[in-house]
């Protein structure tokens, strides 16, 4: 009985796909959850698994050709066990004539291995540039990880492409290597634009078929497609989200044959927290808030100089600034805040809070909360302009500054009223460790409402911070410092924190943005006002 290999379900925004490669062809044997088939979207890859063992039985749709959502692209037959046709039973009544084709077949195979070694080729791709979304025109090449000849395994890392909002990551689409490289580092590439040749098979692009015991591993070519993790064998969609949640393979129980890790069995792990990292195997450092500025190699002389081209990021940042600067009325109005009451909040708790949660107490929690409180009472404040229209939001979603080595970049906390406070620490703590590793994506940044910067963590006592278009408002968190505070009537060391808002004054009038400041620094002062929903 045979299955239909469909397409998965696209999102609302995407129309349709492209079917990019098949990595089986009809008759090959596939495992449940191997790779089949990536379609290309305007956004994304995608990755078509087999939903069963079984064997290919016919491609309806070809590479190239479009398909669209839950569209049947091939079908898959039933697991074919001694490499025939599974539905054949006339050849064990003659098992001399089975002897003779399967002799026919083996010579017949290896005469093909023999040439294609003796050609010096496994099969060929174009390794090309993503899909960029619409709103990106172009991109840079950043780094080449591997040059011609380099041997790489599949998904390993090839090249980096900067575009004016994230960099983006090309990876080998098979174990083999790097022919030729068609765009060098700095080169400026278009959307599925070829960058190089690459050859599946050995780092000569000649394969490994062509020793004499290539007959064995043909019985273990799932293994090119699987990668073996310590003791754990994982399929590539196993693999794949397991990285992606920075899980401890280690941990997590595989249900496949002879214990391979599936897809199912990561979601069942990250549904149940069963395969989180310890803090002694995780080899990052706790603490990566405030990078350390890049090196620059200046050339030695007495009055040295070095012309570098300004990164794609950073020439959108320094235009977005300026267009914030030139097309707004922006003025910053100044409060601050007695820090003393969210700090022994965060003392008493910090540890069980940890325990609890799994993720450190910081500030930035009861500020994005405090923040989206006091938004609701503002929906000035929560608006953006569009022309000469003025949309208010019934949401808030806030935008974090996170600072990276490529420049300044605002991931969004999504409808951040109904996270709690726990929630609001874990997605600060993967936007901070996902920009520094360069592997935030456009969908996180794109949005928000308003935004919270904090330069605080770099030693920052007062700024003005820029708006961030479309949004209205933007809020300045700076460090928090003992002061001398009169206190009814005596003076006191005080922690303090200076608060800065700026807004647009098109759109938001100086008592409503002095009066959204104070609502804050009101709400940081009583923590329990906001925690309580009083």
């Amino acid at each position: 009985m045979a299955t239909d290999i469909k397409a998965p379900s696209f999102p609302e925004s995407v129309a349709e796909g492209t079917v990019a490669t098949w990595h089986k062809k009809p008759g090959d044997s596939v495992s449940r959850d191997e790779l089949i088939v990536e379609i290309e979207t305007d956004k994304v890859v995608l990755e078509v698994v087999a939903p069963e063992d079984g064997t290919i039985k016919e491609i309806l749709i070809d590479e190239g050709e479009t398909c669209e959502s839950e569209q049947v692209l091939g079908q898959l037959g039933e697991p074919n066990a001694d490499g025939g046709d599974a539905s054949s039973s006339d050849a064990s009544d003659d098992e001399s004539a089975s002897d003779d084709s399967a002799s026919d077949a083996e010579d017949s195979d290896k005469q093909e291995k023999a040439q294609k070694a003796s050609t010096g080729g496994g099969k060929s791709h174009d390794v090309k540039a993503p899909a960029f979304p619409e709103s990106v025109q172009e991109g840079t090449i950043g780094t080449w990880h591997k040059k011609p000849g380099d041997a790489v395994k599949r998904d390993e890392l090839i090249v980096d492409i900067e575009t004016d909002k994230v960099v983006l990551e090309v990876v080998a689409p098979a174990d083999g290597s790097l022919k030729e490289l068609k765009a060098e580092e700095g080169d400026t590439v278009e959307s599925e634009q070829v960058l190089a040749t690459f050859v599946e098979g050995g780092a000569d692009g000649s394969g490994s078929d062509s020793e004499e015991g290539s007959d064995s591993k043909g019985a273990d070519d799932k293994g090119d497609q699987d990668e073996q993790v310590g003791d754990k064998i994982l399929a590539p969609s196993a693999r794949k989200l397991a990285a992606e949640n920075d899980l401890d393979v280690s941990k997590i129980e595989g249900t496949g044959k002879g214990g391979r890790v599936l897809k199912e069995d990561v979601q069942r792990a990250i549904k149940e927290g069963s395969a989180k990292k310890s803090a002694s195997s995780d080899k990052t450092p706790a603490k990566k808030d405030a990078p350390s500025a890049p090196q620059v190699d200046v050339p030695e002389g007495d009055r040295p100089e070095k012309r570098v081209p300004m990164s794609r990021l950073r020439q959108t940042i320094a235009k977005r600034l300026v267009q914030a600067q030139q097309t707004a009325a922006m003025l910053t109005t100044y409060n601050e805040v007695d820090m003393t009451e969210v700090m022994n909040l965060r003392s008493q708790y910090k540890d069980v809070f940890q325990k609890t949660h799994d993720v450190k107490l910081g500030f930035m929690g009861f500020f994005v909360k405090a923040a989206t409180e006091a938004l609701k009472r503002f929906p000035d404040v929560n608006a953006s302009i569009d022309g000469t229209d003025i949309v208010y939001h019934g949401y808030q979603d806030i935008g974090v500054a996170v600072s990276t080595p490529r420049g300044l970049v605002v991931p969004v906390l999504r409808d951040t009223d109904s996270m709690k406070l726990a929630d609001v620490e874990k997605n600060i703590g993967d936007f901070g460790k996902r920009g520094r590793e360069g592997k935030l994506g456009i969908e996180d940044m794109q949005g928000g409402t308003f935004t919270i910067t904090n330069g605080g963590i770099f030693g920052s006592l007062m700024s003005t911070p820029i708006l961030n278009p479309p949004q209205t408002a933007i809020m300045g968190m700076h460090k928090i410092q003992e002061r001398p505070m009169a206190v009814n009537g005596k003076v006191e060391i005080r922690p303090m924190m200076y608060l800065a808002l700026s807004y647009d004054h098109r759109m938001i009038d100086g008592k409503d943005a002095v009066q959204f400041l104070v609502a804050i620094k009101e709400l940081l002062e009583d923590p329990a006002r906001f925690l309580l929903d009083v």
